[in-house]
């Protein structure tokens, strides 16, 4: 908060490639918690990281207001539980499952699947009650794409404009950018904080990040 974020994004479950799902009890043990403790200590929007409708629903209730849905609403169940709490939704394009992900991805036509793929998640979300100004989209960069498709995506990020909805880049830590320096993943801050401002110019409202301090700075001077 500090260091200049808007939003808090908290999740129990990991999305990295390969990573193994984790139960219900282990995630809401991991994110209930400090989600009910966060609301008590800072004014700032709650996210919950999650594809669960329980620990959805359960965050909700604690003070969270925004659910990052990595899946893009697949679970009906998740629509409903964010219409009935009048929550804000971060629909994610993803091809497959984190585990197999990043197995050889691939497209006939890369941004019109994402687009095809968000304007059906837009529409269940929205036929499930969910309000049309409430949704963020997410292009999903990482997930299901190799570092071609990324760095295609980043630049034509404005096409997805065309979907009506505020678009949220999420690029900090991924291996893409360590791939193009050719540096080790602790290395890759500046990288980073490229693409993210890459982003930005393209289109994005929104990024994603760890190093929030960095970013916001070179945020700051774009603007």
């Amino acid at each position: 908060v500090k260091d200049g974020a808007d939003i808090i994004d908290i999740g129990g479950e990991s999305s990295r490639p390969g990573a193994r799902p984790v139960s219900l009890k282990d995630e809401l043990s991991r994110t209930i918690p400090v989600i009910r403790q966060l609301a008590k200590k800072i004014r700032l929007p709650l996210s919950i990281d999650t594809c669960k409708p329980e620990v959805a629903s359960l965050a909700l209730d604690n003070g969270a207001s925004l659910v990052n849905d990595i899946t893009g609403l697949r679970n009906i169940k998740m629509a409903k539980v964010i219409a009935r709490y009048k929550a804000g939704v971060v629909i994610m394009h993803m091809q497959g499952k984190p585990r197999s992900m990043q197995k050889e991805p691939k497209y006939k036509s890369l941004i019109d699947e994402i687009i095809e793929y968000l304007a059906d998640a837009i529409k269940r979300g929205v036929d499930a009650g969910i309000a049309r100004e409430k949704i963020i989209i997410d292009p999903g960069i990482g997930f299901g794409k190799t570092l071609e498709h990324n760095l295609e995506i980043l630049k034509r990020l404005r096409e997805f404009k065309i979907l009506g909805a505020p678009i949220l880049v999420g690029t900090s830590r991924k291996s893409f950018i360590a791939k193009l320096l050719n540096t080790q993943p602790q290395e890759r801050v500046f990288g980073k904080v490229e693409t993210c401002v890459l982003a930005c110019v393209n289109g994005a409202k929104i990024v994603r990040v760890h190093d929030v301090k960095a970013v916001r700075q070179a945020l700051l001077i774009y603007d």
